[in-house]
């Protein structure tokens, strides 16, 4: 069985970020790298799982796409809650999205129909929580949100599989990068 990693986070709103010039933007996607590299290394993920969704997971997906070049065999899998969830999406993130999905090696909806009602979500938490060995999620224990359903989620399966992993991106590891990324490369923001 292949070692599945599933990404996930904030959606994009929930974070304030409404486009690709957010300052937070780039310290987010770097400390997605940061972990996502460091997790691929120290337990062998072949995979990179996401729902889809806008924020963390997208750039979570980018980010599997751009490690592909010092990780050739590692693969990106999408499973969409449902058929068309980026249909009311503005037309850049539905671009953004319909990029990576191109370049995914393995999409999939996990219900086969367009958006019927909120069971549909639920039945993604725990599918894509049953299919991975362990969940990387940016998460603010102090700020409800999308990723409280994830952890939910992973708690269950933690009850029947203490094995289970969630590896967290606080808000701290968050700040600290941003200072580390000023000090050790001054003009970081003007890449």
């Amino acid at each position: 069985m292949a070692n599945v990693l599933l990404v996930t986070g904030y959606k994009a709103h929930e974070l304030g970020i409404f486009n690709d010039n957010h300052p937070g933007l780039p310290i987010i996607k770097a400390a997605l790298r940061m972990r996502m590299l460091q997790l691929i290394e120290e337990r062998d993920f072949e995979w990179i799982l996401i729902s889809g969704q806008t924020g963390v997971e997208l750039w979570a997906g980018e980010t599997a796409l751009d490690l592909r070049e010092e990780y050739p065999d590692l693969k990106l899998a999408v499973l969409t809650p449902f058929l068309d969830q980026e249909s009311k999406w503005k037309e850049p993130t539905q671009e953004y999205y319909n990029m990576i999905m191109a370049e995914a090696d393995f999409v999939e909806s996990i219900t086969s129909r367009p958006y019927e009602n909120p069971g549909q979500l639920k039945a993604k938490n725990e599918f894509l929580v049953k299919k991975s060995n362990a969940m990387l999620v940016l998460f603010d224990e102090d700020t409800p949100g999308s990723p409280d359903f994830y952890l939910k989620e992973s708690k269950n399966r933690q009850r029947n599989d203490p094995g289970y992993e969630v590896f967290t991106i606080t808000p701290i590891d968050l700040d600290l990068l941003e200072q580390d990324l000023r000090e050790s490369n001054p003009d970081f923001y003007s890449q």
